[in-house]
């Protein structure tokens, strides 16, 4: 593409040497810049690309967007500008969004492009939706924290959410093989880092909100506005699904000019569910006046359901073909995922890592529970995150549980113990020496199985279908589930 072309949308910008050059790709890192390739510097939150951009130029970058004001080297432009075009713009985040867009050939518009935005739930309505919509004959991909597919070929993801290029690279990708939906999962970060900038949204979905990266956010306030910027975009001709059993539900959809849907569980809306009846093999439900049966439990997986249920009939699937298909549903994988073992121990991993998803996924459990079975909770925090809800967690942790192990989650840069300590200022010394603090998340998962009583329920959370540990940069091979699945079979 004509990098004149490529960069006509470009607002305010400053172009140092020759716009007609022919653009092969577009990069932001640079370490994979080729000839001919458009370099994109990004001021990220572990480096600045930036300080990459003469390696970029020496590989053969032919164009290089950066920030105006940027102190480049004396002289550098003039050195470099015969081969490489430099062009100055006040956003490179933003630039990289539109620039991907234009790239790829508005890949969004080619398909129905629907996004699922909330604190939780969000891997599970958009898997289920994926699987929903295969079932019912179509080709489609997902965009999601535990995995990204074009049908049913998986392609390995690090973030919820994709970068620009990634995700505008994967929906032209998805529709160059014929998918004519994707579900994708919205992160706050990725709507405020402008990371979905340019995607056109057929329909976004609201599933709740709740205390969660006040690290990054600062404020709830600031936390709530992020979603809802995802919801003030959507165009006229897309549709807004919301929990209205949430109260930010209704904040979501303030200034919206998409056509406004609502889902609940214990009001009145424009779809509604109830439960009949919850157990450990699933729940029945009543969805909008139809009995159907689900694996899943809890009333947590009766909002996902809902959700599915309703952005089906958004999207004009039929109702019984729906229904049908929605009760043979499965669990996502580390979302209430259940390992079972001798001794009558069931054990359950779960990627519950918020204060509210915690306290669900208890309460669900506890619920289910028979006369005199315990509920053991081995649960930690991840490190370089929001560090005002780990003492939230550990109280959560002690109320809804018989006896909790405390332990190490993914500590990243952090001390564990640090992190652990941090969860105990949430107890006092009475509700400490109820349980166990265990550094080693193995060990406590071990101590966890070894000295429960019989027909013990086991809540492993936090690491859901993480298969690694993160301390101190490395990522180590670590499941939940395999190593329950060892230790279970042992005895």
């Amino acid at each position: 593409m004509q990098l004149s072309k490529l960069i006509q949308i470009l607002e305010n910008k400053h172009v140092t040497g020759s716009p007609d050059r022919d653009i092969s790709g577009i990069c932001a890192d640079s370490r994979h810049v080729t000839g001919s390739c458009l370099f994109v510097a990004i001021s990220g939150t572990q480096t600045d690309g930036h300080l990459f951009i003469r390696q970029a130029v020496q590989s053969g970058a032919a164009a290089v967007v950066f920030r105006k004001g940027y102190p480049l080297e004396k002289g550098f432009l003039q050195e470099f500008v015969s081969v490489t075009t430099f062009i100055e713009v006040p956003d490179t985040q933003r630039a990289l969004g539109q620039l991907a867009d234009i790239y790829f050939d508005h890949p969004s518009s080619k398909l129905k492009l629907i996004g699922i935005t909330g604190t939780n739930g969000k891997t599970t309505t958009a898997t289920l939706l994926h699987h929903l919509f295969g079932e019912l004959g179509y080709k489609c991909g997902l965009i999601s924290t535990i995995a990204n597919y074009i049908e049913n070929r998986e392609i390995p993801t690090s973030h919820t959410t994709p970068d620009a290029l990634t995700i505008n690279d994967l929906l032209d990708k998805m529709w160059r093989s014929g998918c004519t939906y994707c579900f994708m999962e919205v992160s706050s970060h990725a709507i405020v880092q402008d990371r979905i900038l340019g995607l056109r949204f057929a329909g976004g979905i609201f599933t709740n909100l709740t205390h969660d990266h006040l690290d990054y956010h600062k404020t709830f306030a600031a936390y709530r506005d992020a979603k809802k910027g995802f919801f003030d975009t959507l165009p006229e001709n897309s549709f807004a699904l919301v929990n209205d059993d949430d109260k930010n539900g209704k904040v979501m959809i303030q200034n919206c000019r998409a056509a406004k849907y609502t889902y609940a569980c214990k009001k009145m809306a424009d779809y509604n569910a109830r439960i009949l009846e919850n157990s450990v093999d699933g729940m029945q439900l009543n969805i909008d006046g139809t009995e159907v049966w689900s694996s899943l439990i809890g009333m947590h997986n009766a909002y996902n359901l809902l959700a599915v249920y309703a952005c089906s009939r958004l999207l004009e699937a039929p109702k019984e073909d729906t229904l049908r298909i929605l009760s043979s549903l499965k669990t996502v994988s580390g979302r209430m995922e259940y390992v079972r073992g001798g001794n009558n121990i069931t054990a359950v991993v779960d990627y519950s890592h918020t204060p509210d998803a915690l306290k669900n996924v208890l309460l669900t459990l506890k619920e289910l529970l028979k006369p005199g079975q315990e509920l053991v909770c081995v649960v930690g925090c991840g490190g370089n995150r929001d560090k005002t809800k780990r003492p939230v967690m550990a109280q959560i942790a002690d109320q809804y549980s018989h006896m909790c192990v405390f332990t190490s989650d993914n500590p990243r840069f952090e001390d564990p113990e640090d992190i652990l300590d941090q969860m105990m200022a949430g107890l006092s010394p009475e509700q400490q020496s109820r349980h166990l603090r265990i550094t080693d998340r193995r060990q406590a998962i071990k101590t966890a199985v070894r000295t429960a009583r019989p027909g013990t329920v086991i809540l492993v959370a936090g690491k859901g279908h993480e298969t690694y540990q993160d301390i101190q940069g490395v990522k180590t091979h670590f499941d939940d589930k395999e190593i329950l699945r060892e230790i279970l079979k042992t005895g």
